[in-house]
């Protein structure tokens, strides 16, 4: 007679954290990194895993909700300047959390610093958040870009690839030309990865200088139809596209 064996999945904490929608992986990983975190009642280190079929999570005291309870929200934002794609500040300055008002807890996906504009998807859907950000999916994002500087010799450099002042290498990017008047040019420039404030870094590896930034586009998302500052939904169409991203990195 043989006996039945048990098979047990085992799944990073932060990742089961991130798909149920507390966070992003990168934030999971933060507040397991600050003992926050605790599995059937232990804390745990960075690495850990569970079954979370059966086993416990807690953050902060508070129970995890299952995946089922939970309902994922996308919602686009034309983010103004001034403003920092963080939860909170500890300097007091205002966060785009506070321009979006609805009853589930969202997060940024990734990040515009307090000078740039444009698009801003905010989402409790960890999964998706982590195929937008690492860079290994290649979701492609546009920015339209004014600048000073001899525009015509730096585009080539960028289409190239650069290397900005911390050694990160660039992948070459897509650039053109979209306009040019007195000593302005605005750019379009569209990138898959997304290291800290690469577009402004690359535009001043070439000599040239940011006066604007404005994101476009993430993907098939666009800014396009969104006020300054203002909010929505994203449509039937746009969380079919999402959720195809998710299915297709699963595979």
């Amino acid at each position: 007679m043989q006996k039945k064996v048990s098979i047990t999945l085992k799944e990073r904490v932060q990742k089961v954290i991130a798909e149920r929608g507390l966070c992003s992986r990168r934030a999971a990983e933060k507040l397991i990194a600050e003992n926050r975190v605790k599995v059937n009642g232990r804390p745990i280190k960075l690495g850990a895993t569970c079954d979370p079929a059966r086993d416990l999570i807690t953050v902060d005291g508070q129970k995890l909700l299952p995946k089922t309870e939970k309902k994922n929200l996308y919602i686009l934002l034309h983010k103004p300047r001034g403003y920092v794609t963080t939860l909170s500040d500890e300097k007091g300055r205002k966060t785009v959390t506070g321009l979006v008002k609805v009853s589930e807890r969202i997060y940024p996906v990734g990040r515009l610093d307090m000078l740039s504009e444009g698009l801003l998807l905010m989402t409790n859907d960890g999964e998706l958040t982590h195929v937008l950000t690492h860079p290994s999916y290649e979701i492609p994002k546009e920015y339209l870009v004014t600048v000073l500087g001899d525009s015509e010799a730096a585009i080539p450099l960028l289409r190239e690839g650069v290397t900005l002042d911390d050694g990160f290498q660039v992948a070459p990017a897509t650039v053109s030309l979209v306009r040019a008047f007195d000593d302005k040019s605005i750019l379009s420039i569209t990138i898959s990865q997304g290291h800290n404030r690469q577009v402004r870094r690359m535009c001043e590896a070439v000599g040239l200088t940011v006066r604007r930034l404005v994101r476009v586009s993430i993907g098939n998302l666009k800014l396009e139809g969104i006020p300054l500052g203002k909010w929505r939904h994203a449509s039937i169409q746009e969380e079919r596209y999402l959720r195809k991203l998710v299915k297709e990195a699963r595979k």
